[in-house]
């Protein structure tokens, strides 16, 4: 099963727990494979709700069989510096301090900081001191809320 289906599989499940996906990472390490969910909740995760969708959703995959081979299921809060990736995410989170990594380099430049504007046709909108930049969505490898900017401004 690929990570693409775990996601179709799990997101009703998640939804009527009231939890949103924000982010998965399926992969092999080392000798096991590790299923690794990022999860939110209106109002914040906490450590209990984890530890409770960690059960649900382990009985979950076990009771479908949909993973065959053993795996270690580990879920957990998306941090201060959650991953921005869905489309709502970034109307959700405009207005708020980012970091962005690029795949190419723009002018020599991968990493960039400023405010997230919003998504449009593909371009994700960020205000980098007076400039409003457009990347393209393609050529974002990882953005993320920065939570460094939140902590300068005196924000929880």
């Amino acid at each position: 099963m690929d990570a693409k289906e775990i996601e179709t599989l799990l997101t009703p499940l998640l939804e009527q727990e009231g939890a949103e996906l924000v982010d998965m990472n399926w992969r092999r390490e080392g000798h096991r494979w590790v299923l690794r969910l990022f999860l939110d909740k209106g109002g914040g995760i906490t450590l209990d709700d984890c530890a409770y969708l960690s059960e649900r959703v382990g009985a979950f995959i076990d009771e479908k069989g949909s993973i065959e081979q053993s795996y270690v299921l580990e879920v957990s809060s998306p941090g201060l510096d959650r991953v921005i990736k869905k489309e709502g995410d970034f109307e959700r989170f405009s207005g708020k301090p980012v970091k962005i990594r690029l795949k190419l380099a723009e002018n020599g430049q991968r990493k960039f900081s400023g405010t997230l504007r919003g998504l449009a046709e593909g371009k994700v909108a960020v205000q980098i001191g007076k400039i409003l930049k457009q990347f393209d969505r393609r050529n974002i490898d990882e953005l993320r809320l920065d939570d460094s900017a939140a902590i300068d401004l005196g924000e929880e």
